[in-house]
């Protein structure tokens, strides 16, 4: 055999002795928070040899051995904990350096093999949002528009409601869009309120505007019939003591 086949069959062999799954676990963690990473015990062979986990297939983080205390990398001394018995590791006080794949992986007498894999994600709080309302009364008057901005430190996005005495729709349908942060900035209408919302996995913030402050027209209408019965009530009784007032003059004189 040549020493070309004779690499391929090892490789072959490599290979096949790799078991596990290949499935990757999307995890997010917000900046300057930890993060938790397990295994299933229960999937440790009981002929373990070596567990390590690792960082983008190559820094080796922590490596568990049968019968004595894990050994942690110089460089992760104090940012991580483990549990000897769940074989777990949890990483301290994430940065944007720490976005990558951590691998567990195990050895035993006959096989090696990835018992979880994870993509961990860091990202920062998004940062709070404006929302401003600008309204115009159409000449009809029956109806207003308003136009809505939502802005945060990098981004912003616009959007138009049409508004009625009964209810308001986006013109176009509700807005939304991913910033430079890779957030997602949203603009959408929930009963008589506006919303801007600002999020990513790990955190959110929001403003709210009521529409009717801005559109009259879209204000309660029992408010409404409440504003037109009262003037007619103050008005009747203004002329039914009127009335009263009169005939009981004119009897009076009378006498």
């Amino acid at each position: 055999m040549g020493a070309f086949s004779f690499l391929c069959a090892i490789f072959l062999v490599n290979s096949c002795q790799m078991q596990g799954s290949s499935a990757v676990t999307p995890v997010f963690v917000q900046k300057g928070k930890d993060v938790l990473l397990n295994i299933m015990t229960a999937d440790v062979p009981e002929n373990l040899f070596i567990l390590s986990w690792r960082f983008n297939q190559k820094d080796v983080l922590v490596t568990f051995f049968p019968d004595k205390e894990p050994t942690v990398s110089n460089n992760y001394t104090g940012r991580i904990e483990t549990d000897v018995k769940k074989y777990s590791l949890k990483l301290k006080n994430l940065q944007e350096a720490d976005n990558g794949v951590y691998t567990a992986r195990v050895t035993g007498s006959e096989e090696e093999r990835i018992l979880a894999e994870y993509n961990v994600t860091v990202q920062g709080p998004v940062s709070p949002v404006e929302l401003s309302v600008d309204s115009s009364v159409s000449s009809s008057s029956d109806s207003c528009n308003l136009t809505v901005t939502c802005r945060t430190q990098d981004s912003h996005i616009s959007s138009t409601f049409t508004c009625d005495t009964q209810t308001c729709s986006p013109e176009g349908g509700e807005r939304s869009e991913v910033t430079t942060s890779a957030a997602s900035l949203h603009v959408y209408l929930l009963n008589d309120s506006i919303i801007c919302n600002h999020s990513n996995q790990v955190s959110w913030t929001e403003d709210i505007k009521k529409a009717k402050h801005f559109c009259p027209q879209h204000a309660d209408p029992d408010k409404q019939d409440k504003n037109v019965i009262v003037p007619v009530l103050v008005a009747f009784t203004i002329v039914l003591i009127a009335v009263v007032a009169a005939v009981c003059y004119h009897r009076k004189r009378l006498k």
